[in-house]
């Protein structure tokens, strides 16, 4: 990824700290705790968070990493059928040796950390630590043979994950000029304050896991830029303008919520510093581990429920990054300085893409729709996963009650208009609709 270049940048430490103290007590280790898995995850979002991916990219990371332990997993109970046989690219899912014996969760968890550290993660060595302590629980309550016969299968399922997403498109992807924006009248340019390139302004390139294209999908055309006052695309511009203006402090509270902004550039004075904070995606991930506990669900479903909402915000992230950098839609905070008010700021820093869609709505609704697929279209829920992070939760009557909250935020955020939220919503059901129904019928 690109890594932007700042005067001063000051990191939390406290994230590095997060990630190393995640590690098991392997004097109590339960080689049969489905409390591994949600683990595993975390710490992969804590690495995810520490080392700056972009929103798509942690979504690569997290697709990848999920579906590898669910592939190595699945063989623990009898029936349990291949994610991977039914999405795109793959070559055919290894087996285990018959009659050998097995512990599948420490397979799942050699997968999913041989798939993560070779994906394009930077934090090795909490990565490493962690996982050898995770080895070494195994060790200690396993036979050897089970326990080089598992970290063996889980290698071996790691690799054909692996082979696959060497040819993604994600390699040649890096290679891509930079994406500058465009003057012409109507067409997004970089955004104040910082005036960043655009992000993966090629990431509709990318191999899909269940979409037949990125443009499968494809949003109707946005209002025709105008100044004129009276037409349709000024009024969405003055809908946002006004908005802001004046925001309620629970408006406030709930843009602050779904921000999920990776990295955030604050400024004062001369100083700059970075923010990060957790993806989009990554809060998705926490919502689907806060679905598992909730529900008491067995090591499959969680799995499950880990690998099939990475898909949803994977294959989300190609089919809106297609239309944003199709239509190259101008951002509320260029047109309001322009026309209306040369000081206003938006009250969350706008990201560096185009407008159109909305990625909060379209990710967020694919990933609402599979959930509510696995767990109950009324479920409600607490939202804990921004809360050690930024120190906010929120409870929900269901999954889609979170997303619809998620997409409306980015309006109250000050950058995006309405049609951008609405239009990416749908476009997120409808990827979330494929999903259901290619891999969970």
């Amino acid at each position: 990824m690109t890594r932007p270049t700042y005067k001063c940048l000051l990191v939390p430490f406290v994230i590095l700290l997060l990630v190393v103290s995640c590690r098991p007590d392997t004097k109590a280790f339960d080689v049969d705790n489905v409390e591994i898995l949600h683990r595993n995850e975390d710490l992969l979002t804590r690495i995810i968070i520490y080392d700056v991916f972009t929103p798509p990219v942690a979504a690569r990371i997290y697709v990848y990493s999920s579906l590898a332990s669910y592939e190595a997993l699945r063989f623990s109970k009898d029936g349990t059928g291949s994610i991977m046989e039914k999405t795109r690219g793959f070559a055919k899912a290894p087996l285990p040796e018959p009659r050998k014996n097995y512990n599948f969760l420490l397979a799942a968890s050699k997968a999913f950390f041989t798939v993560a550290r070779n994906i394009r993660v930077f934090a090795v060595d909490s990565l490493q630590r962690y996982e050898d302590s995770i080895y070494t629980g195994f060790r200690e309550h396993l036979d050897d043979s089970t326990y080089q016969r598992s970290v063996a299968f889980g290698d071996t399922i790691a690799r054909v994950v692996l082979a696959r997403a060497k040819t993604d498109g994600y390699v040649k992807s890096r290679g891509k000029p930079k994406h500058l924006g465009s003057n012409d009248a109507g067409m997004w340019r970089p955004t104040p304050p910082d005036y960043l390139d655009g992000v993966e302004w090629c990431w509709n390139t990318m191999k899909t896991f269940v979409l037949d294209s990125a443009s499968q999908f494809m949003a109707p055309p946005p209002p025709v830029y105008s100044s004129d006052t009276n037409s349709v695309f000024f009024k969405n511009v003055k809908e946002v303008y006004n908005i802001n203006l004046h925001l309620t402090d629970e408006q406030k509270l709930v843009a602050r919520y779904w921000d999920d902004n990776p990295f955030v550039i604050e400024h004062s004075g001369h100083l700059s510093f970075g923010n990060k904070k957790i993806t989009p995606g990554g809060h998705w991930m926490g919502i689907a581990a806060i679905a598992a506990r909730k529900t008491k669900a067995d090591a499959i479903l969680v799995a499950k429920g880990y690998v099939l909402t990475a898909i949803a915000l994977y294959d989300g992230f190609i089919a809106c990054w297609d239309e944003k950098y199709r239509s190259n839609y101008i951002r509320p905070v260029t047109v309001i300085n322009e026309f209306i008010d040369p000081t206003w700021t938006a009250f969350l820093q706008t990201p560096p893409f185009p407008e159109y869609v909305s990625g909060h709505s379209t990710i967020t609704r694919a990933a609402a729709t599979v959930l509510s697929r696995l767990y109950g279209d009324h479920f409600s829920f607490l939202d804990t996963s921004d809360l050690e992070y930024i120190g906010l939760q929120r409870e929900f009557g269901s999954f889609v009650e979170a997303a619809d909250e998620a997409s409306i935020s980015r309006v109250y955020g000050g950058i995006h208009y309405t049609i951008s939220v609405d239009e990416g919503a749908v476009m997120g059901k409808k990827v979330g609709d494929l999903i259901v129904d290619k891999l969970m019928k």
